[in-house]
């Protein structure tokens, strides 16, 4: 097993397996993101040959999981791509907008796209939509199942049975108490896991205190007529902070005011997330089955052309805005950021993990000036940030998920990846405190004979 992306960063997912008879299996194609060499690490060439890919298995539809598989299509991978059936919908919906985002930034960096809309349409024609718990054959004795993570809609973990052995591969590990998925599953046979750490250092916050948290920004720009940020992730985050605001409503914790959803494609997502919503957690089928609608409520406001998001300015506070990146990396949060930053009278809130070197991160920290569209714009609005909203497990859930691992008490190796360098030593030492067990902080390319 060769870690070719994902090793000691949080992003960039990318592992492949290799057999003693040749076959070749890629574990997620994701994008690097968020640090100054992004670009470089999405434009290198792939450290193997697409063309001779056998098989890729996409855990999640998150860009720094699946965003290069169109570069992998480009550069002659023509095998099956499995995945969830949700993450195939997903994915569907997210490609002409990665597309969308992939041109822009080719004209400002002078570099070619990254990968054409022919490669998108291309590479999805390949893709096989599959059940949780749906045993697939994959030749010469090698079998594959998804099991459910609790992260985003569709999200999976892979079991992997290559020639007797079971690798388990978590992609990203949902945080327990989701507001709209199931718990998470466990692999409990392996014999090798590769594990995320992104929170691998870090405790969350109490759930009970996220509403409490985004009530307390709520109130202060409904006093001070101001506007609410909420930079959100189009998956996931995005109708969670939609259901969380239909509660408020609907139970008159707030008053009626205008809510800009403002990312067309997380209104696109929101309609694939209807079309799965027997995937919910039973707490959110039941609201549904009682009539509730839980992404809609007075005061929404669907923005989905230029034209009506620039009429948002147009709106006096109080008033929120969801809109994206969840990282200001791009998107139409920058424009929101631009204007409503420097304002005292506004907030914005954090929902999501803000990745080293993002823009949303630069404010987190404090920086009193950030650079938007080449334009220094003066940070003095309230900033929090809601650690109770993460989709990712936290280190007491990462630990005991790796314990569950280990129950039929043949795990022989835990690979530790998608963390920074610190969360992942972190990770490390509290899982040797629980279990005999070896950790491996893989390098970028280093391979392990299993």
């Amino acid at each position: 097993m060769t870690f070719c992306g994902g090793a000691q960063s949080v992003t960039g997912a990318n592992y492949l397996i290799e057999t003693e008879t040749g076959q070749k299996i890629l574990i997620d194609c994701g994008l690097a993101q968020g640090s100054r060499f992004a670009e470089d690490l999405n434009y290198a060439p792939f450290s193997y040959a697409p063309a001779e890919i056998d098989t890729i298995i996409i855990t999640h539809a998150h860009a720094d999981h699946f965003g290069r598989l169109p570069k992998l299509y480009r550069d002659g991978f023509r095998g099956r791509v499995l995945t969830s059936n949700g993450t195939r919908d997903v994915m569907e919906q997210a490609f002409p907008d990665n597309w969308q985002h992939i041109a822009e930034e080719a004209k400002f960096s002078g570099h070619p796209p990254l990968y054409t809309e022919a490669d998108a349409t291309g590479v999805m024609e390949l893709v096989e939509g599959l059940d949780y718990y749906q045993t697939v054959d994959l030749g010469q004795g090698n079998s594959m199942s998804l099991l459910n993570a609790g992260h985003i809609l569709g999200s999976s973990l892979v079991h992997l049975e290559i020639n007797g052995k079971v690798l388990g591969f978590s992609g990203d590990l949902g945080n327990s108490g989701s507001l709209l998925m199931p718990e998470k599953d466990f692999i409990k046979d392996a014999d090798y896991i590769t594990v995320e750490s992104a929170y691998g250092g870090r405790i969350h916050e109490d759930k009970t205190e996220r509403e409490a948290k985004l009530l307390e920004a709520l109130m202060h720009v409904v006093a001070h007529k101001g506007a609410l940020m909420l930079p959100v992730f189009a998956v996931e985050r995005a109708q969670e902070i939609l259901f969380v605001i239909n509660k408020l409503v609907e139970n008159k914790i707030i008053p009626v005011l205008p809510v800009f959803f403002d990312s067309p494609l997380a209104i696109e997502m929101t309609r694939v997330y209807r079309k799965h919503q027997s995937e919910f957690n039973q707490a959110a089928r039941d609201l549904i089955a009682s009539g509730d609608d839980i992404f809609n409520f007075p005061g929404l406001r669907l923005t989905e052309s230029v034209m009506e998001s620039k009429k948002i300015n147009d709106t006096p506070g109080p008033k929120i805005i969801l809109a994206g990146s969840g990282m200001s990396t791009g998107g139409r949060i920058l424009h929101h950021e631009r204007r409503y930053l420097p304002g005292p009278d506004n907030a914005i809130v954090f929902v999501g993990y803000q990745v080293d070197g993002s823009l949303g991160r630069k404010i987190l920290e404090g920086q009193r000036h950030v650079r938007i569209y080449n334009e220094s714009v003066a940070v003095g609005c309230v900033i929090k940030a809601i650690g109770g909203f993460s989709g990712h497990a936290d280190q007491p859930q990462l630990v005991d998920w790796v314990e569950r691992a280990n129950e039929s008490g043949k795990l022989k190796k835990v690979f530790l990846v998608q963390g920074e360098d610190e969360s992942a030593i972190a990770l490390s030492e509290a899982i040797k405190a629980k279990i005999s067990v070896d950790t491996v902080i893989p390098k970028m390319g280093e391979s392990f004979e299993l």
